[in-house]
């Protein structure tokens, strides 16, 4: 398979949120990355289910809707009925990890865990089998823009071990930081899924930013 890129809406121009969606909608991306923040687990505050379904109605793509919020287990079924394909909860967030995993798959959904930098990828070697998704956060969580930590690849590389010894197949997606000049080392590393932000919306020509970054050649990975 393929990598997948999922242009972050967080960085895309909210008074004209409907040609941002109408590019996503004709570029070669993959899925739409929402991330959802409280002002709690983080400290931005963002949008919650209303926005997401109305979000929903104009995408032509997945949603992949990011909780960064604490107690995920009581929005989850409502995130999934506002349109979510992919819910992502964080491990630092859910001392009963594994019954909200459950929790989402029983929606239907794909369920996904994100790690924060300081988290190591061993908190979750008891939940793997159960995950489709494993978001490797490579900034502290709450604000688009930040400088990717490098400290990120080799956490990818370990997680990426983890998950080919066991056979597990959950993707590994990678956010924060991401653009031209590190998506192919993020790749190499065992990534799957890039979350681009600021990178493609603010660059001159968006679209073309989400072709580049898609076509970076799967057979370079792992060198």
């Amino acid at each position: 398979m393929s990598h997948l890129v999922a242009p972050s809406i967080l960085a895309a121009d909210f008074t004209r949120l409907a040609e941002a969606f109408a590019l996503v909608n004709e570029s070669e991306a993959d899925w739409f990355h929402l991330d959802v923040m409280d002002g709690r687990f983080v400290p931005n505050i963002t949008f919650g289910m209303m926005v997401v379904e109305a979000m929903k109605a104009m995408a032509a793509k997945p949603l992949d809707v990011h909780l960064m919020i604490e107690q995920p287990e009581r929005y989850v079924e409502q995130f999934r009925k506002a349109g979510a394909d992919v819910i992502t909860v964080h491990q630092e967030a859910c001392p009963h990890l594994h019954r909200v995993v459950q929790q989402i798959k029983a929606t239907g959904a794909k369920a996904g865990v994100a790690l924060n930098p300081a988290t190591p990828v061993v908190m979750l070697e008891d939940v793997l089998e159960a995950l489709d998704l494993v978001l490797v956060m490579s900034v502290n969580p709450g604000f688009g823009g930040q400088k990717f930590i490098y400290q990120s690849i080799p956490k990818i590389r370990k997680l990426r071990r983890m998950l080919d010894e066991r056979n597990a197949h959950a993707l590994i997606e990678v956010d924060g930081g991401i653009g031209l000049h590190n998506a192919e080392e993020v790749l190499r590393a065992g990534a799957d899924v890039l979350v681009a932000g600021s990178s493609v919306f603010r660059s001159p020509d968006p679209r073309a930013t989400i072709a580049r970054l898609k076509a970076i050649e799967k057979e370079r990975f792992f060198a």
